[in-house]
């Protein structure tokens, strides 16, 4: 009787140490899977870090506006909030860098707008805006701004470093004039401020210039 519980004894001993080896030598697949779902997590963070954000509100509309993604391509996310009827979001690749966002009534018609302000990469710093007016409280549509290049007047001299900013009810954009010969960080010509009021249009609401001044 003593031989036999000897015996069972020694295999108990030996079945756990084949299993501790077994359990020793086995993969670990749950850490492992861990540090997968980290990975991609993590990936997808930094594929989808904010680089602006702001959120303006006027007259009981708001709208949240962020951009993500590095390098030149980004992607801008307008995002409404208190329309009657669409509050979709609204999404589009931009290139270079979003500096500022307002909000004002700009067609003073009870219903506000949005102008998102852009900045290219690189020496030229040429600007640009993305603009949303809302129609009668429920929808959005995206308002038209012209090429500087299409007024002779003013566009020369240009070379970019543009500023924009909402003067009451304008539009107002302002940038240093370049003279021939004048290097990129030494504008000799003085600035020039144009200032542009909103219009309907005969598809959309368009940016048109009102004001040229120079000083």
């Amino acid at each position: 009787m003593k031989h036999i519980k000897k015996t069972i004894n020694i295999l108990l001993i030996a079945l756990t140490i084949v299993a501790c080896k077994n359990e020793k030598n086995k993969p670990n697949t749950e850490k492992s899977n861990i540090e997968q779902t980290s990975n991609k997590e993590n990936a997808i963070q930094k594929e989808q870090k904010i680089i602006f954000q702001k959120t303006l509100t006027l007259q009981n509309i708001s709208f949240d506006i962020k951009t993500t993604g590095e390098g030149s391509i980004r992607q801008l996310s307008v995002q409404p909030k208190g329309l009657e009827i669409d509050n979709q979001n609204m999404t589009l690749e931009i290139d270079g860098q979003v500096v500022n966002a307002e909000i004002e009534d700009l067609n003073s018609d009870g219903s506000p707008e949005i102008v998102i302000y852009t900045r290219s990469l690189g020496s030229g710093s040429y600007g640009d805006v993305i603009g949303y007016s809302v129609n009668n409280g429920k929808s959005i549509s995206q308002i038209y701004f012209p090429e500087l290049s299409d007024n002779k007047e003013a566009n020369i001299g240009y070379m970019g470093h543009d500023e924009f900013v909402i003067i009451e009810t304008s539009l107002a954009r302002r940038f240093p004039i370049y003279k021939d010969g004048d290097t990129n960080n030494n504008p000799t010509g003085g600035m020039r401020q144009i200032q542009y009021k909103l219009k309907d249009g005969e598809a959309s609401r368009l940016f048109v210039i009102d004001k040229i001044s120079t000083y």
